[in-house]
This record gives C-alpha cells, structure tokens and sequence, in this order.
C-alpha cells in the first residue's frame, strides 16, 4: 500500500479506506468485507464537480456545450483506465477468485472505477483540497487535449458535405501507422476521394488523426 501512497502523492491517516477503495465486489462477496462501490460513486460526483469547476476558471473561451462535451471526454473510462495504468492500481486490487481468473485486475471498467473510489477515499481523508489536488495532477493534461479538439468535431461532416456537392464520393480514411509507447502513441490518418489522396493527418487517437486530415484537406480546397 505504501507503494500506491508514493505513486499517487498522497499518505492517508485512515490506511482502511485506501484498502476499501481497491475491493472489487468481487472479493467484498467472498471476505464479507465493504466493497469500493459507495466510494466510486461518490468519487464520481467530485470528479465531475472538480473538472467542471477546472474547465470554469482554466477555460473561458469554450462556450457551456463545449465544456460539457471536454468534460465528458475526460470523465470516462478510458481516461481514468490511463490514470490506473500510470500509477500501476492493478498491482494492488483485491480482487475475489473468479475476477483474477479472467484478468480483471487488467480489465478497464474495473480499474476506472478504482480510481473514482481513490478520489473519494482521499477527499474523505484529506478533503476537498487533496482530492483535487491528485484529480488536476492526473487529468489536467487530458483536459488540455479535449479543449484543443473539441472544435474539431465538424470537420469530417464539412468535408464530406463539400465533396458530395455535386453528387456522392467515395471518401475513405486510412491509419497509414501509430508510432510511440501504448500509452502515448501517435497516429497518422489519411483521407482520399474517389481514390485520390487529399491529406494526411497526425493525432494522439485514430480520430484525431481523421479529424486533422480532413482539416488539411478542407484547408487545401480553399
């Protein structure tokens, strides 16, 4: 446990609640013991109060929609999965038999939903300041990225808008390679008409890939 406090940044006076925050139902059920599900619940609510309070202060130029939309971005499974990964939480899950069988302490659901419950389990011991603290330290990054990309979201539409002008296309994207570690690769989209390159595009997913080619391309048309 004490190697969990030193990967996340925070020591708690109450080691109980670290401990019920990583106890799976699974292994709740089979030791009769409190699983984490009260905290990810409660976790879940002071994530979403914490990023939105974030996005409020940190981002005054993305209109009510637009912080909605990078909010729900960053609050979601695949997000806080990262988190789990970069602080190794599967190496202290208690898990109950069947779960570790199947490779649960790998499995995505489960370590998200860890983390919302370390969220709660600190702001419970420490408070608001320190749950917010561990929250901005880790997802500060992701929010950076969902700002920048949130306008992005028209960009496939306009461009396929453009091109069937005159009638339908055929307009195809590929993942030409995805370069870097898994947990910071980069991708390289192309898109084509009728079997015409148009433009290639970098991003740190496949969509965003797609998403920047087709502003290429748009801006090429112009």
């Amino acid at each position: 446990m004490h190697r969990l406090e030193e990967n996340i940044g925070y020591e708690f006076k109450n080691k109980e609640l670290l401990k019920t925050a990583l106890t799976h139902t699974s292994y709740a059920y089979e030791h009769n013991v409190e699983s984490n599900e009260k905290l990810e619940f409660l976790g879940d609510s002071i994530l979403e109060f914490i990023s939105s309070i974030f996005l409020f202060k940190n981002y005054t130029n993305l209109k009510e929609g637009e912080m909605t939309k990078v909010r729900a971005t960053v609050v979601c499974e695949k997000s806080l999965y990262k988190v789990a990964k970069m602080h190794n939480f599967s190496d202290f899950l208690y898990l109950g038999k069947s779960e570790k069988v199947s490779g649960g302490e790998d499995r995505p659901a489960i370590l998200a939903d860890s983390v919302e419950a370390v969220i709660a389990a600190i702001y419970l011991d420490g408070g608001l300041e320190e749950a917010q603290k561990f929250i901005i330290k880790n997802l500060s990054s992701e929010i950076e990225i969902a700002s920048k990309n949130v306008g992005q979201k028209d960009y496939k539409t306009v461009l396929q808008e453009k091109l069937q002008e005159h009638g339908e296309v055929e307009i195809k994207y590929t993942i030409l390679r995805e370069t870097g570690p898994d947990h910071d690769k980069t991708f390289e989209a192309q898109v084509e008409c009728n079997h015409k390159k148009l433009a290639i595009g970098e991003g740190k997913s496949k969509k965003q890939a797609e998403m920047e080619a087709a502003r290429k391309a748009l801006e090429s048309m112009k």
